[in-house]
C-alpha cells in the first residue's frame, strides 16, 4: 500500500501534492466525524446503549466525559484519519521511512480491534455477572456468591488474550497463559465450590426421588418446621415465623424425620 503511494506522489507535481494532501487531511476530518457519528446511530438502532448502560467501562468513560459509543466511534475515527494521513504524508514525500510507515498502517486496525476486544470483554463481563446473579438470587449459599464473579473474571481474560494476540503476542504464549487459567479455575473450583457441588448433587437426588415436598412437616437435626421451598441447593422450612435454610448434602447426611399428624 505504502510503495503504491509513494509511486502516485512521483508521477505528480509537488504543487498539486501538496492541495491534493491538504484536500485529502480536510476531507478526512470529516470522514472521521461521519464515521463518530455513525457509530453512535449504530448504538441507539441496535439498543447497545441500552445493554452497556451501568456496566464498569460506562461509569468509566461517563467520569471523562464521553461514553462507549463515544469511545468506540473515537477509535474507528482516528484510525480512518491515520489512513488518510499516511496517504498525503506519501503524497508530499514526508514518510520517507516507508518499512515504518507500512508498519504503522498494519499496526493501527489490529490495534484498534484490541482495543474494541478489551471494551466488548469488559462490557460483556460485567452483564455476565449480572445475569449469573440473578439466576442464583435463591441460592442462600456463600459459595454461590463466587460464581458470577469468576464469570466475569473469565470473560475479562478471554477479552485479553484476544487483545494480546492482536498485536502480536506469540500463540504459544497466550495457550499457555489459557491453560494456566484454566488449571486455576479447575483449583479454584474443586477448593471453593465442594460443599456447593455436594449440595447441587444431593439437590438433585432429592428433587428426583422426593422424600418431602412442600407444604410437608418435618425434622432435620435440631430444626423443625414446614417445608417452603425446594431448590437444587438447599431446602427452605419455617417454624413460628423463623425460616431455616438447610443445604441438601446436610438433609442426606443428617437424614430427614417427615412428621405425620
Amino acid at each position: 500500500m505504502v510503495n503504491a503511494l509513494e509511486e502516485i506522489g512521483d508521477a505528480i507535481s509537488d504543487e498539486f501534492a501538496i492541495s491534493l494532501a491538504v484536500s485529502a487531511l480536510v476531507l478526512g476530518l470529516f470522514v472521521s466525524y461521519l464515521i463518530w457519528r455513525v457509530t453512535h446511530r449504530l448504538f441507539e438502532w441496535t439498543g447497545l446503549d441500552s445493554t452497556v448502560e451501568g456496566t464498569t467501562f460506562e461509569r468509566a468513560a461517563g467520569r471523562f466525559g464521553t461514553s462507549t459509543a463515544g469511545v468506540v466511534g473515537l477509535l474507528f475515527a482516528v484510525s480512518a484519519y491515520a489512513v488518510i494521513l499516511l496517504f498525503a504524508l506519501n503524497l508530499v514525500r514526508v514518510a520517507e521511512a516507508s518499512g515504518f510507515w507500512s508498519g504503522v498502517a498494519r499496526l493501527m486496525p489490529q490495534l484498534v480491534v484490541a482495543i474494541v476486544a478489551i471494551i466488548v470483554g469488559v462490557i460483556l463481563g460485567d452483564k455476565s455477572r449480572l445475569v449469573v446473579q440473578e439466576r442464583l438470587r435463591s441460592v442462600k449459599l456463600p459459595e454461590a456468591a463466587v460464581i458470577p464473579e469468576l464469570v466475569k473474571y473469565s470473560i475479562y481474560y478471554i477479552a485479553a488474550l484476544v487483545a494480546l494476540a492482536q498485536v502480536g503476542v506469540a500463540t504459544t504464549a497466550l495457550l499457555v497463559l489459557l491453560a494456566a487459567y484454566a488449571f486455576g479455575v479447575v483449583v479454584l473450583a474443586a477448593v471453593a465450590f465442594q460443599d456447593l457441588l455436594a449440595a447441587g448433587a444431593a439437590g438433585v437426588y432429592l428433587l428426583l426421588n422426593e422424600p418431602y415436598s412442600i407444604g410437608d412437616e418435618v425434622r432435620i437435626d435440631d430444626r423443625h418446621g414446614i417445608v417452603q421451598e425446594m431448590t437444587m441447593f438447599a431446602t427452605h422450612i419455617e417454624d413460628n415465623g423463623e425460616e431455616y435454610i438447610v443445604p441438601n448434602q446436610q438433609v442426606l447426611r443428617s437424614g430427614v424425620v417427615r412428621v405425620r399428624n
